[in-house]
């Protein structure tokens, strides 16, 4: 898949995307154009795998696969329509069959778009654009955020607390970013890892407990910079 060099602004900035393909290479090669799109995106190889994380995290819309090992793309549909916090989650259906009839009973089970592989990558892009314009999505993050006594800027990415400007280094600022963007979702700790020669994590790490001290009252009890055990980190501002 080819695409450009760099995520851009546009309908995918902050939108984040659950991939859900027993293909290893399929999955793959969609989240790197869907990044590439301006998509966060996060892949899971079966239902099982996408139901775990569909009930911890908030995605923007779910892109699935029909034809998998065990449960169903269609049996899963059903499961989120059937589960109230998840009905109203956006469902795009991918096959590898033409067949109308399973175009009608995936859109029967609550699905919005269906797809047939093979597909040209950039009409899945333009259609995942129109799904989320036509459901609204969830609501693009303010400029800034409240972080109790402390406020971050995210276009300047500057943060102030009680009228004082902390300094922050780049990769502190870029991760407050990043968490910022996802408030109140969490972000799993390689995700928030520019350095991908670094497997595990210890740098963010480091990075959460310097910024702590800048924002929280109490950085051994964090309010608003919060671990999630086996996944990452989460902010939760006001």
């Amino acid at each position: 898949m080819s695409g450009r060099s760099g995520p851009i602004a546009g309908p995918g900035e902050g939108r984040h995307l659950l991939v859900v393909d027993d293909d290893d290479r399929i999955r793959e090669l969609l989240k790197e154009f869907l990044t590439r799109e301006g998509y966060r995106v996060t892949g899971a190889a079966h239902s099982a795998a996408a139901r775990r994380l569909m009930e911890l995290i908030d995605f923007d819309l779910v892109v699935l696969d029909v034809m998998m090992p065990g449960e169903s793309g269609l049996e899963l549909t059903t499961w989120v329509r059937n589960k109230a916090e998840l009905s109203k989650t956006p469902v795009l259906l991918l096959t590898a069959r033409g067949d109308p009839d399973d175009r009608i009973e995936g859109l029967s089970r609550g699905a919005d778009d269906y797809m047939s592989k093979p597909f040209e990558p950039r009409e899945l892009a333009l259609r995942i654009d129109a799904i989320l314009r036509r459901t609204g999505g969830k609501p693009m993050t303010p400029r800034e955020i409240k972080l109790g006594p402390a406020t971050f800027d995210m276009e300047r990415l500057e943060l102030m607390r009680e009228g004082k400007l902390m300094r922050l280094t780049e990769a502190e600022a870029q991760l407050l970013k990043t968490l910022a963007i996802h408030a109140h979702s969490p972000v799993e700790r390689m995700t928030l890892s520019p350095d991908t020669a670094d497997i595990t994590g210890r740098a963010v790490d480091v990075q959460v407990t310097r910024l702590r001290r800048k924002l929280e009252t109490d950085p051994k009890n964090p309010r608003y910079l919060q671990t999630v055990r086996g996944v990452g980190y989460m902010l939760a501002p006001d």
